[in-house]
């Protein structure tokens, strides 16, 4: 198969699917874009989750800085709830408030469906994922040991730490104490609810290190405030907000030890059968650099590597970062070379 960049999403259906939380879609839908050509034993796919907030079409700046297209076929993938998969916005999808709630176990058996109906694959050569792609990468590891080969987990974890729910729960009473919030949805634009959605992201997302060397100044404002109004509010707004808090619950969520493992963590890691490369960045608040060794110390023959960047949580997903582009490049280059 093969796909140009830039070609826009495709689209494949799923028919009825009945997810984790016990609500069905009649006709749900996953969205994806594939990039470069897949041999025909399908050792050279890639399957890239998107994060928190982020589309394929966010993603595909990793084709050619991270992933050669001549060497690679990528395959990008929409997650439910991201907007352009089914979601609350889009479809019948409800929130918590309704019973409805995305695992990413839903995410596994849906892309496992893409992969053998439209790929024939039954295995998966490479999972790379940053942040939310990081935890569907450790979700497909557990939930379907025998199919995945190798991981390259970037700025997540495999399990939501107590530290890291207080984040998500504040953006989520960002959003549902605004005025417009109706329990179950919005009537108008959550403005206020968004402004203060994107202030809170800003003051994670990037270090202290980052707004100490003047990173904000250096984008062209005068302030932290003009930063978040025209840097982060944008990547907020584009977004219905029933959609941004459906995948903070799927985040809430997430725990790979609740699928057959009873919340034991460390029998769940210790099940993993790919090989695993775990990547963190020093100055990330969501997820420090002792939380992502802890895990990988846990998985047979994983590998963890760290570096600094003033970009936090940002390092993972280094769109305009050169620098930790190469550092990136270099953990995947270890990881397919094997050790």
């Amino acid at each position: 198969m093969t796909a140009a960049a830039g070609t826009g999403d495709r689209l494949h259906s799923l028919g009825r699917f009945r997810f984790a939380c016990g609500r069905e879609l009649e006709r749900a839908e996953l969205r994806y874009r594939c990039i470069g050509r897949l041999r025909d034993d399908g050792s050279n796919l890639v399957l890239v989750p998107s994060y928190y907030g982020g589309s394929a079409a966010d993603l595909e700046w990793l084709v050619g800085p991270l992933l050669d297209p001549q060497r690679h076929c990528v395959l990008l993938v929409n997650s439910f709830g991201n907007g352009r998969s089914s979601s609350p916005g889009n479809s019948a999808m409800g929130l918590q408030e309704q019973g409805w709630r995305i695992h990413h176990s839903d995410n596994v058996r849906a892309q496992r469906r893409l992969l053998q109906e439209v790929f024939g694959l039954e295995r998966v050569p490479l999972i790379l994922g940053w942040s939310m792609g990081a935890q569907q990468a450790y979700q497909w590891a557990v939930q379907q040991p025998e199919r995945v080969e190798r991981l390259l987990c970037i700025g997540g974890t495999a399990r939501t730490s107590p530290h890291n729910r207080l984040f998500l729960l504040s953006l989520r009473q960002a959003l549902t104490t605004d005025p417009h919030w109706t329990g179950e949805g919005f009537t108008a634009e959550p403005l206020a609810g968004l402004r203060q959605f994107a202030t809170i992201y800003a003051s994670w997302a990037a270090s202290q290190a980052f707004y100490r060397a003047g990173g904000h100044l250096q984008a062209g404002c005068d302030s932290v405030e003009e930063y978040v109004e025209r840097f982060w509010l944008p990547l907020y707004r584009r977004h219905d907000p029933r959609n941004l808090i459906a995948m903070l619950d799927t985040w809430l969520a997430h725990d790979v030890s609740q699928w057959r493992h009873g919340g034991d963590l460390a029998a769940a890691l210790a099940g993993i059968r790919a090989r695993v490369m775990v990547v963190g960045c020093e100055q990330d608040l969501y997820f420090p650099p002792e939380d992502l060794a802890a895990e990988a110390e846990r998985i047979p023959g994983a590998r963890y590597r760290s570096f600094a960047s003033v970009l936090g949580h940002r390092a993972g997903n280094p769109r305009e970062a050169p620098e930790e582009q190469g550092q990136l490049r270099e953990a995947l280059e270890v990881l397919l070379a094997g050790w």
